[in-house]
């Protein structure tokens, strides 16, 4: 680690550490994977959060990246070891989008519900509480006395039901729409099969998604070569800005299925 980034991490840490500091929450810091715990000192639960990946987004987004870490811990910290309390559940079920690499179980060693999606991605199953939401896993499910076909159905159902308001913008002759409402299920629109299709009959080139992380999912009408090019640094910059990132891999959209296409160099591409 350069001197340069060892100061950042060091001051990175310092500022989460005031920002974040509570009566009963305990703070530990792992030095081998630069890591820093937020701990709920009465019920052991808690939150890691990654200092290198903070000091990447504070880099461009300054004061604005600090903010969003402290509400996502503080969120998380809030549902962690309280009871959920799911009050009309056809209306609280979503299902959200995460990498292959996320955690399948729970701290505790509990399952999560999931559903295999793409090469890149997973489906998981939320409970939505308002201002966050709880990941559904097999005891919950269980306490609940739901199915996983029931949670699927609700969750799919309640995911139609979400604006799927686009912001349209050219660049070198490809147009991409941008969905961003920031609900949490931003990402989660990819499973809107009309939604998809409905865009699909505007494309006049190849249509393909991104979602590089949770808030965010990016249409893609490529009309020349150039668009790859273009897909894949869009993609990029917002996988590594986004507060759950998911994958910098886009897919080429046909036929109502998501195959993953590479980028490999300038106007070159691999599907």
């Amino acid at each position: 680690m350069s001197k340069k980034m060892n100061m950042d991490s060091i001051k990175m840490k310092r500022l989460l550490e005031e920002r974040l500091s509570a009566p009963n929450r305990k703070i530990s810091y792992d030095k081998k994977k630069d890591q820093l715990r937020f701990e709920n000192s009465d019920t052991g639960k808690g939150i890691e959060v990654s200092v290198p990946s903070i000091i990447g987004k504070w880099s461009n987004k300054k004061d604005e990246a600090i903010d969003e870490v402290v509400y996502y811990v503080e969120e998380a910290l809030s549902v962690m070891g309280t009871e959920t309390v799911v009050e009309a559940p056809e209306k609280q079920v979503f299902p959200v989008i995460r990498s292959t690499s996320f955690p399948s179980e729970a701290q505790e060693g509990i399952p999560f519900i999931f559903d295999d999606h793409t090469a890149e991605t997973r489906i998981y199953y939320a409970v939505d509480l308002g201002t966050t939401y709880r990941l559904i896993d097999t005891a919950f499910l269980e306490k609940q006395k739901w199915t996983k076909v029931q949670v699927k159905e609700m969750a799919l159902f309640n995911v139609r039901s979400l604006s799927t308001r686009v912001k349209a913008d050219e660049v070198a002759g490809n147009v991409f729409y941008f969905l961003n409402s920031n609900d949490g299920y931003d990402a989660s629109r990819i499973l809107n099969e009309s939604f998809l299709q409905e865009i699909n009959a505007k494309v006049e080139g190849e249509m393909t998604i991104a979602v590089p992380h949770q808030d965010v999912l990016i249409i893609g009408d490529i009309r020349n070569e150039t668009g790859y090019d273009i897909l894949a640094q869009m993609a990029m910059e917002f996988f590594a800005n986004g507060k759950v990132p998911i994958t910098a891999l886009s897919f080429i959209y046909e036929d109502g299925e998501l195959e993953p296409v590479f980028i490999l160099g300038k106007n070159k591409r691999r599907e």
